[in-house]
């Protein structure tokens, strides 16, 4: 057979072969895993896709909100979701003779963040309303709690504007969702009283016996008020506008004292009546110590009838000096030996020196006085103006000024002051306790004013 012969046999048996055999087609199993990779309601959510198909030569992914979106890799690997909510993975896997779909539907829940702001409108007197922002992320559904409001509850996300009619603390609760789990928080809203005018009328410290002329502070004790007007017929008063000002009565009656208070949202307001009595020209000043001269640290030896007030040994009186003007000597606790002495004096009698000092005139023995002066202890305790120690001339001999014995008690010391006021000290009772415990116990009426 020669080479040609043979070249046409190959070729026939090879077309024999191939006509005798059948095409094999590869089908697809289409699978793949969706993997959370941050599996903590965090946004955003990296998703692992893990391929499992068989029997496909090219893959076409797409991802539902997801970055990539799309993917023509057998395995695309991590995708990132940026929202919450519903996300489809769609995988078409194919070869030369078939082609597959699937489809894997994600849900994604945000993280909850809760959290709210809350403003007063005008003002947070009762009542009160209040706006509140929801400041919350992550959430889908809400729940609003506010203790004491109107409306009590609301499910929007950001509630209408709630009323609270009454002071104190109100707890405010907001509740998110976000489909499969909640989370809450609660605050506090405090809500200031309502209005409620009032105040107080306190005289000065000269006018505290409510003789005319009379000053007097108004005292404003108003809750949750802003705004004031003082009004008061035949009373003037410094400034009818202010807090609490200052009043001035010229003449004795009865006065009406009227507060309006305003805090925006409502007036109120509330009157008192003040008595200013005559002008009787006498200071009653009662139960009044001396110590006797060891005693002065201790109880005090100076006072002064215009500050009402004892002044002790060590105190600082380089400039209250001036208004004391009653300085009394005692030489020990027998109280055998006893005067009261003109302030300008007291450094002669071991009381250290009074800076600013001024003269006091005395009649400490009116029986050793003879200066034709007879004021009694029932004067004493029968005087209720000073035009009975009007009449009385103090201007002491030199024996006025003799010192005396205790007892006997309800002894009568009549004085005149440099500002030429006068007065009449009653020695009520002696209490022998000792070198700095020992005093007498006195009581002092003394003219306002000459």
């Amino acid at each position: 057979m020669n080479f040609k012969s043979v070249n046409y046999l190959f070729i026939g048996l090879s077309l024999l072969f191939f006509s005798c055999h059948k095409e094999q087609k590869i089908p697809i199993n289409i699978d793949f895993d969706v993997t959370k990779v941050n599996n903590n309601n965090t946004i955003p959510v990296d998703v692992l896709i893990s391929n499992a198909t068989t029997g496909a030569d090219f893959y076409s992914w797409t991802f539902e909100g997801g970055d990539p979106a799309t993917s023509s890799l057998k395995n695309p690997g991590v995708i990132r979701f940026f929202q919450a909510g519903s996300h489809v993975i769609k995988l078409v896997a194919s070869n030369s003779d078939f082609q597959e779909e699937k489809e894997v539907t994600i849900n994604l829940d945000s993280m909850i963040m809760v959290d709210f702001t809350d403003s007063i409108l005008v003002n947070d007197f009762a009542p009160a309303t209040v706006r509140f922002t929801n400041n919350s992320v992550g959430g889908s559904s809400f729940a609003w709690t506010f203790d004491g409001g109107t409306p009590a509850t609301s499910s929007l996300q950001n509630p209408t504007d709630v009323i609270f009619s009454t002071e104190g603390d109100h707890q405010v609760t907001l509740t998110v969702g976000n489909g499969s789990s909640t989370s809450s928080v609660t605050k506090v809203v405090t809500v200031a009283p309502p209005l409620a005018a009032s105040f107080d009328i306190i005289p000065s410290f000269d006018d505290e016996d409510y003789q005319a002329p009379l000053t007097a502070q108004l005292r404003n004790t108003t809750v949750s008020g802003l705004t004031w007007q003082w009004t008061c017929p035949g009373g003037v008063i410094s400034n009818p506008t202010a807090d609490s000002p200052t009043i001035y009565f010229a003449a004795p009656g009865t006065y009406t004292v009227t507060l309006t208070a305003n805090n925006i949202k409502s007036t109120q307001s509330v009157s008192h009546n003040i008595v200013v009595l005559p002008d009787a020209n006498l200071s009653i000043q009662q139960d009044v110590k001396f110590g006797i001269n060891t005693a002065h640290a201790s109880i005090g030896c100076f006072y002064s009838t215009r500050l009402r007030k004892t002044f002790k040994g060590g105190d600082n009186i380089d400039t209250s000096g001036r208004w004391i003007d009653l300085a009394f000597f005692g030489l020990n606790s027998n109280f055998s030996l006893n005067k009261f002495i003109t302030p300008d004096s007291s450094n002669y009698y071991t009381l250290g020196t009074i800076p600013l000092a001024t003269r006091t005139k005395f009649i400490n023995s009116q029986a050793a006085c003879n200066c034709g002066v007879n004021f009694t202890a029932t004067n004493f305790d029968n005087m209720v103006n000073g035009s009975a120690l009007q009449s009385v001339t103090i201007n002491p001999t030199p024996s006025g000024w003799n010192d005396f014995p205790l007892p006997p008690l309800n002894r009568i010391i009549l004085f005149q002051t440099l500002d030429g006021r006068k007065g009449a000290i009653k020695i009520k009772e002696i209490v022998a306790n000792g070198t700095t415990g020992s005093y007498i116990l006195t009581d002092i009426k003394v003219q306002k004013h000459q």
